[in-house]
């Protein structure tokens, strides 16, 4: 509703305004719906006024509730940054495409339906389809194909998943699938497609490559968008059909456990050579999809995904907009032309020392406690999977530390560059002006008002490792309710006509 009306308002400024409300209710919204949480586990509604069981679900339960805060923090942070950086005036449908994504992504987040899920998904692809084409640099002209075709691929994967589920069992209804792969080795082989498009969604190896040629081809602003968003509601539809359906076996997640690894490792080496900031944190992202893998696919509770997954949105979308501000500013992307940015920007740097340490996981920050959860809950799963699983992340991490501390040097040390690279984006070269008093002009900086997204997010960082008591209760209400999906089942099937016989097995 509120994109169709920010598409016909003759006022951009209403607009914006409209745009910049909608991540801030959603956020206010899944701040409600902890405290609701806390009496009643699972809250489900039926679209249309069917019987439970037959109708569209929407559900939701702590771990719904905690990625509705978050994502409407990061997409509010970004949204922010995109008004900054002039998204919001070049073209009068930015406000309604970043709407639609974000209609998408709440709709993904609540649904309690395969078949509405793809169809959330494809709500989310749509409007970034042409994100992609209308922002960032010359690049978004061959990303976006990139982009476009391998997601209609998985799309059709998608699609081809859920009806084969509906085939194999009856239903794409999550709660009458509950445990279901257990009973039947066909139901399990048919959620297997699905999983497979989501972690392609998600950017897993071994069809990964997409992610870091594509996000950084658009602008900073809606990659720390697609970053908090795209992947991370692929993840969150792995970490829910993996409970519910799979019950967290892990004789199932041994396949997937091998994938995580070598996206954790993968990830890690390739961030260690691009010349690209942003480069460099797309393969981090791609690291960070394996770290959330690993951690759902070791353990027996995935607190240890939810916290990474959470810490690494806000991380992510950080030091985007932080690198997305000097490369605003400075005309560059790349490690030469932001070079001695400690001596030129100093607050900007200081923010940035504090979202690298959150990505490498150094107190005080959310990626210590990111990492010691999922460390925790390898260790607990015991056995030789566990020690691997610790050991590839440890591997990763120091990986990891290399690459950051050579993004450090390369943008933190040394004179400034007097060159542009060309990188910047093409919108934005008309107020670039005259060359020629460029040596007579004072070096530019970064302004506040850019460093203040990306800022915030840094300090909701440092907050959530200081204030990790108030988060952890939360966080384990969340796992209870993954690994025991019995509210979940009675929220969505309660009623005297509900229809909770499926034809598991496939009809005869």
């Amino acid at each position: 509703m509120a994109a169709a009306v920010t598409a016909i308002l003759p006022s951009r400024t209403v607009g914006r305004l409209v745009t910049l409300t909608v991540p801030a209710a959603t956020a206010v919204a899944g701040v409600a719906l902890l405290v609701r949480h806390r009496s009643e586990p699972v809250i489900a509604g039926s679209v249309g006024g069917f019987v439970p069981g037959v109708a569209i679900p929407f559900v939701s339960d702590t771990f719904t509730a905690l990625m509705l805060v978050a994502t409407g923090v990061v997409a509010l942070a970004s949204l922010i940054f995109c008004d900054r950086t002039g998204e919001f005036g070049r073209s009068r449908y930015f406000a309604p495409l970043a709407l639609l994504l974000l209609a998408g992504a709440n709709g993904a987040l609540l649904t309690g339906d395969l078949f509405n899920l793809f169809v959330f998904v494809e709500v989310m692809l749509l409007p970034s389809y042409a994100l992609i084409a209308m922002t960032g640099t010359w690049r978004r002209l061959g990303v976006g194909r990139l982009f476009v075709v391998i997601n209609l691929l998985t799309s059709t994967l998608l699609l081809a998943g859920v009806g084969f589920v509906y085939a194999s069992a009856g239903t794409v209804n999550l709660a009458v699938l509950a445990g279901a792969a257990q009973e039947d080795g066909r139901v399990a082989a048919a959620v297997s497609v699905v999983l497979i498009a989501l972690c392609i969604k998600a950017g897993a190896v071994p069809v990964h490559g997409w992610l870091p040629r594509a996000y950084p081809g658009t602008s900073s602003g809606v990659m720390a968008l697609f970053s908090a968003l795209h992947t991370k509601v692929a993840l969150y539809a792995v970490i829910r059909i993996w409970a519910t359906v799979f019950d967290l076996d892990p004789a199932w997640g041994r396949v997937l456990l091998v994938v995580a690894l070598v996206t954790t490792l993968w990830g890690a080496v390739a961030s260690a050579s691009p010349v690209g900031v942003r480069e460099i944190l797309a393969w981090q992202m791609v690291s960070g999809v394996g770290v959330i893998l690993a951690a759902l696919a070791v353990a027996q509770a995935p607190g240890g995904a939810i916290v990474y997954m959470i810490h690494h949105m806000v991380t992510i979308g950080a030091l985007v907009m932080l690198f997305g501000a000097a490369e605003h500013v400075y005309r560059s992307g790349q490690l030469g032309g932001l070079s001695g940015l400690w001596y030129r920007d100093r607050p900007l740097a200081v923010l940035i020392v504090i979202a690298i340490a959150a990505l490498v996981g150094l107190p005080p920050t959310s990626g210590l406690i990111g990492k010691l959860e999922v460390v925790d809950a390898a260790l607990g799963a015991g056995g030789a999977w566990g020690v691997v699983t610790v050991v590839v992340v440890l591997v990763a991490s120091l990986i990891g530390l290399v690459a950051m501390l050579r993004l450090w040097r390369g943008t933190m040390w040394g004179g400034p560059s007097l060159g542009h690279t060309g990188d910047a984006d093409p919108c934005d070269e008309d107020e670039e002006g005259d060359e020629d008093g460029d040596e007579a002009r004072p070096a530019p900086r970064v302004p506040a008002g850019l460093l203040v997204p990306g800022g915030a997010l840094a300090a909701v960082s440092v907050v959530f490792f200081l204030g990790y008591g108030a988060v952890a209760p939360e966080v384990d209400r969340a796992v209870t309710g993954l690994v025991d999906t019995d509210a979940y089942v009675t929220a969505v099937l309660d009623g005297p006509e509900a229809v909770t016989e499926s034809t598991i097995g496939g009809a005869s």
